[in-house]
């Protein structure tokens, strides 16, 4: 890490971790550092706006963002203290007689003369460069003559620390506002650069006008074009569309050319006169690209919109991707993906897409890749801005949602086939003989209900999968609602083996998933699922479809109805009620118990001991806001990526634990436990390249190796394993060293590790929409990998799921349940693009797991935008605003967590029920007060609690 010379030509601060300090030492060390006659050299100078951009000749852009504060606090942050915009045209400053022309900023129940209002400046500041800072400041409350306002610089270093550079100050008193000026310059660049006010006694509000911190090295600026940062709607890209040549782009590995056209004019630019080619490219990763460095500030979220096509090598059509090439200030590599898309030779297509960097990088670049080898890319223009934040969506109205009612016409077949429709040239008949009780997972939902007809359709003379019965929904499904599908379906004779048979939807040209099952020719299945639709759809049609051709199809009592959510929430209350708490009987002692009655008791929980987790990868720590947010709100973690074997052994031999090394610290130093996510992965286009290539022999001691390689290196740290990732979906180790393996790398973990409990770990398990991992498959292939002997110590369902519906859900915990075995939720995210409905789906599944008794444990699979592995599934935005479904995520939080009040009882005690987990208690009397702490475990009958007085 890099240090601030000490022999640098303005003074440092040393200042040690802990804040608190009282203003007798902030003064003097002020003073001493501005009796420094080398600090002094600038802080006479004065300078406006508007005179450091002429002296700078367009170059001095101020460095600050909402540096008038019109867009709020936005981008500043009030540090451990409270803020607020007032506009000036409606109020004047307590004392003030000054009229402002636009809003200011009041920093406000500040505790330490420390306190006071900061912003992030490390991507627009550069080492070397002289930088003037101009502001208006003014203060207000319980003050007697005038008092200091201070500008400070933190710097943080990992690994040295954080010191502090003082850059001005002024005297100001509640009369009027003053100006206050310095320079800094920064010999070193340190991992971060905070600017922020302070100085004032505690109690005193610091009032802020305007900020203008401007680069007046002009000679400097003009050489370094990156240092004049581009805010708000301005695109960071220099010379964009090529009008200025190829001036600032150059090839990545390749060779770049201008164009006004190709191929004898057939190919023009979109917009402008010109575009640029990628050529001569050997790699997928060859295109072209330009350094962004310096323009880009951490924590903010940029859109990028790119125009491109492909030409050349015989190739009509490619995936196209802009990419970040970041690294960091201890040259750590990373690579983002921006954006992709299908380009063609035929048209320009756009890419859009969006990006935001968590630490502070020492070089960023953009570019352009993706097509293979040979193939030409072609880019007309490229954007990047500051995102502009998205409204956040309203509540859906729905008017009359009917929940519970059946949409599908003639479900009874009362009159026949009317209503249905083959789809293909199959035939339709109605026949006697099916199950006349509705299926299970639908009782759970319509509860009492007229019992099915007994008829169903036959589907004859099918010669294509797809063939069924088949009808039109468009004008009875109503957007933003959760339909449940239901049936009984049943295959005829002739099938060789076991059939998939699905409820499918046409939303116009799109296919929608409604539930599968596995069919077997001994009788009916239940089958059951669920969809939403959130975009306006001009036809929807429903149809059953999927054994082989001339397999005849049977379906009977076709339910689709949308799904009363709070009707189950109320249910799931009471269900949780009953296995997450426990009856306390607090029992006081050690004084006359008739002392003690009537006094009041006070009983506060402070941690539900039940797991909530999230994944978090390596990046996504060094943003403080994302951890504040992450320790505040979890009390478990699984990595992203940082333990899978493709990211720890990229390279055969070259290993790279530092990632999870550092994940790792900081769990530990917040007390939070963590998942071991994953040894192995199944699923072969997850394996990387070198073990695949490996021969049987050589596999089989790899495989050994990286078992004794991670579980050695962190023994006891991990409390769970998930052993091999997604046995259902892929068969790779399998395939290749034989069907013990599986159970072996089971029993070695157990050898290297006997602490950890070793999961299995799959995805569509609970909502009925793929018969690969259906509860009776995931049952059987933990009751054969125990046969072998594998020490499966838990099951986990991942949970990536859409519109899910409660007793679905319930209905595959149910079955799973009677493995005895722990059940934890491993990768939990839900998506919509209506954050209401997003909170719906999330709370569904929070409630569901939580009032399950097989449940042990939920892990949400990310919460922050831009690092989650699917779009409108975050909780929190880019730049840390909680939207809807992460509000409902803390609301559920702050109500499963217990509180009671009363007095003891004449027996000396005091009872309630409440749930799991830590508590404070206090007692009050006349005379004193008593404050205690407990917890409440696992348990059936009541917990008497001794209170000693």
């Amino acid at each position: 890490m890099r240090r601030i010379s000490a022999c640098c030509f303005i003074s440092l601060f040393s200042r040690t971790n802990q804040k608190h300090r009282d203003k007798d030492k902030l003064t003097q060390r002020s003073r001493e550092a501005m009796e420094n006659p080398m600090y002094n050299a600038g802080n006479n100078v004065e300078i406006s706006a508007q005179k450091a951009n002429d002296s700078n000749h367009g170059c001095a852009t101020n460095i600050v963002l909402n540096h008038d504060f019109s867009e709020g606090l936005h981008l500043w942050h009030p540090n451990n203290c409270d803020g607020f915009v007032v506009s000036a045209e409606s109020a004047h400053p307590e004392g003030t007689s000054e009229k402002l022309g636009g809003n200011y900023a009041v920093v406000s129940n500040r505790k330490e003369c420390w306190q006071g209002l900061e912003q992030d400046i490390t991507a627009r500041v550069s080492p070397g460069s002289t930088y003037t800072v101009s502001a208006r400041v003014g203060v207000s409350g319980p003050l007697q003559g005038s008092t200091d306002v201070l500008a400070t610089l933190k710097l943080e270093n990992r690994g040295s620390g954080t010191s502090y550079l003082f850059i001005g100050r002024t005297c100001v008193s509640k009369e009027k506002w003053e100006k206050l000026e310095g320079t800094f310059s920064l010999p070193a660049m340190p991992d971060r650069v905070v600017f922020y006010f302070e100085g004032p006694s505690p109690g005193v509000d610091i009032l802020i006008e305007s900020v203008v911190i401007t680069c007046s090295s002009p000679s400097e600026c003009e050489s370094v074009s990156q240092r004049c940062f581009a805010t708000g709607d301005e695109n960071i890209i220099l010379n964009p569309k090529f009008e200025d040549g190829l001036n600032n782009w150059s090839g990545r590995g390749c060779k770049i050319v201008l164009h006004d056209s190709m191929a004898d004019g057939k190919i023009v630019p979109l917009s402008g006169k010109y575009f640029a080619s990628a050529t001569e490219r050997t790699q997928s990763w060859n295109g072209i690209q330009q350094e962004i460095t310096g323009k880009v500030q951490r924590k903010l979220a940029y859109d990028v919109t790119a125009v491109v096509r492909i030409f050349g090598n015989n190739v009509t059509n490619s995936d196209v991707r802009v990419t970040l090439w970041v690294q960091t200030p201890n040259l750590r590599e990373q690579y983002i993906g921006v954006a992709n898309a299908q380009a063609t030779d035929k048209d320009w297509v756009q890419l859009q897409g969006k990006f935001l960097l968590n630490g502070s990088p020492s070089k960023v670049v953009i570019y352009i890749e993706g097509p293979p080898s040979g193939t030409d890319i072609l880019l007309n223009s490229l954007i990047v801005k500051h995102a502009v934040k998205t409204p956040p969506s309203p509540p859906p109205v729905i008017e009359n949602p009917a929940f519970g009612v059946n949409i599908i016409q003639n479900s009874s077949l009362s009159y026949g086939t009317n209503g249905w429709f083959p789809l293909g040239n199959c035939t339709l008949s109605v026949a006697t003989g099916s199950p006349h009780i509705l299926p299970p997972m639908a009782r759970e939902s319509l509860g009492p209900h007229e019992p099915l007809s007994g008829r169903y359709i036959l589907v004859t003379n099918r010669t294509q999968t797809w063939m069924g019965p088949a009808q039109m929904i468009t004008d009875k499904v109503k957007l933003f609602l959760t339909y449940q599908v239901s049936g009984w379906v049943r295959i005829g004779s002739g099938a060789s083996g076991p059939q998939n048979v699905n409820v499918a939807l046409g939303v116009d040209s799109q296919w929608v998933n409604g539930g599968q099952v596995e069919v077997n020719g001994d009788g009916w299945h239940e089958i059951g699922g669920s969809f939403r639709i959130e975009k306006q759809p001009s036809k929807v049609m429903v149809y059953v479809q999927g054994p082989s051709p001339g397999v005849d199809l049977m379906v009977a009592g076709v339910q689709i109805f949308p799904v009363n959510r709070q009707a189950r929430f109320r249910y799931l209350r009471r269900q949780t009620d009953q296995n997450r708490k426990r009856d306390v009987i607090l029992k006081f002692s050690g004084v006359d118990s008739s002392t003690l009655l009537g006094t009041v008791v006070l009983v506060k929980q402070m941690q539900n001991t039940f797991p909530l987790g999230s994944c978090i990868s390596r990046t996504n720590i060094d943003n403080e806001d994302f951890v504040d947010f992450f320790t505040k709100n979890f009390n478990w973690a699984v990595f992203g990526n940082e333990l899978k074997w493709y990211w720890t052994e990229p390279q055969q031999g070259n290993f790279n634990y530092n990632d999870a090394d550092e994940i790792l610290a900081l769990c530990k130093s917040h007390s939070i436990q963590t998942r071991g996510h994953c040894i192995f992965w199944e699923v072969i286009n997850t394996v990387q390249s070198w073990v695949q290539a490996l021969n049987k022999n050589d596999l089989m001691t790899a495989v050994q190796n990286r078992l004794t390689g991670l579980l050695t290196r962190y023994k006891g740290n991990f409390m769970h394993y998930d052993v091999n990732n997604e046995m259902l979906h892929g068969s790779f180790y399998q395939d290749r060293l034989g069907k013990d393996i599986r159970a072996n790398m089971f029993k070695t973990a157990r050898q290297l590790d006997p602490s950890a409990l070793l999961f299995v770990n799959d995805y569509h398990v609970e909502d009925g929409c793929d018969t690969r991992s259906s509860p009776e498959k995931y049952i059987q292939h933990i009751l054969d990998l125990q046969e072998q002997g594998a020490p499966v110590g838990g099951i986990g369902i991942q949970g990536h799921i859409d519109s899910p519906v409660g007793p679905i859900v319930c209905s595959a915990l149910d079955k799973l349940g009677v493995l005895g075995l722990p059940i934890w939720f491993t990768e939990l995210d839900v998506s919509s693009i209506n954050e209401y409905v997003r909170g719906d789906d999330l709370e569904v599944m929070l409630r569901e797991a939580f009032a399950h008794p097989a449940v042990d444990g939920i892990m949400l699979w990310g919460f922050w935008e831009l690092f989650m592995s699917r779009v409108n599934s975050h909780l929190v935005d880019a730049e840390g605003d909680i939207n809807e479904a992460g509000k409902r995520y803390l609301a559920l939080r702050k109500e499963w967590l217990s509180y009671a009040h009363g007095h003891i009882d004449d027996q000396g005690q005091f009872q309630f029920r409440g749930f799991h987990g830590t508590y404070t208690l206090e007692i009050i009397n006349s005379s004193k007060k008593v404050s205690k702490t407990f917890v409440v475990d696992n348990g059936d009958s009541p917990l008497v609690v001794p209170i000693d007085l």
